[in-house]
């Protein structure tokens, strides 16, 4: 399955998500990527749009290449081959610190004057453009757990199938639209895909 843009997959995950409609979900968007795509669900849901801040962490060698992530409270998911692609205990370290300054900024930036919406008894809806490694979506997942929703799902449009068994402990449900045995990369399977900048993401945030 190959997606035409973002917007295409965020109505197909809506349609697999329409049974949520009407109880006002909070739909949280992993930044950059998938902020429009919240927004597009939290409309077609009835729902309530927000921004769940994680950030992987890179390989030394492979800035692309996910060996772990970090959520907003500093907890840390590492990967167990993250060592031998060079993950040292002192990387990590320094990497650790320098993805949580970015997600403090971005904090900072996306939501100036209020905090988090807070998903405590909500049904949440955790959405990305798509999934490889499944590093930061087990922070996000991990994170909005111990906030105790009623209801904890993971949506995207693309997995590979060991990636959406990876994440199945952490979700309450897991929605995948495609789980291609050939995959590189999510960007391979849409036909156009834009990155989306800070500015982008801060508009639509306004809106909410």
């Amino acid at each position: 399955m190959v997606f035409a843009n973002r917007h295409q997959a965020a109505e197909r995950l809506a349609t697999a998500l329409a049974s949520y409609k009407g109880q006002h979900p909070l739909i949280l968007a992993i930044p950059r990527g998938a902020v429009p795509m919240g927004q597009q669900l939290a409309r077609a849901l009835e729902g309530e749009l927000d921004v769940v801040l994680v950030r992987k962490l890179r390989a030394p060698f492979n800035p692309e290449f996910a060996i772990g992530s970090i959520d907003e409270s500093g907890w840390t998911y590492v990967a167990d081959y993250a060592e031998s692609v060079g993950g040292t205990p002192a990387y990590l370290a320094q990497e650790r610190q320098a993805q949580l300054d970015v997600i403090k900024k971005r904090r900072a930036q996306y939501t100036p004057l209020r905090p988090p919406i807070d998903p405590t008894g909500r049904i949440v809806i955790v959405v990305d453009d798509g999934l490889a490694t499944g590093a930061t979506m087990i922070s996000a997942l991990h994170a909005l757990r111990d906030k105790k929703p009623a209801r904890l799902i993971c949506a995207v449009p693309v997995a590979p199938v060991d990636t959406v068994e990876k994440i199945r402990p952490y979700a309450d449900e897991v929605v995948c639209l495609s789980t291609p045995m050939s995959f590189q990369a999510v960007g391979q399977f849409y036909t156009e895909f834009p990155q989306i900048d800070d500015a982008q993401v801060e508009a639509i945030l306004k809106q909410t």
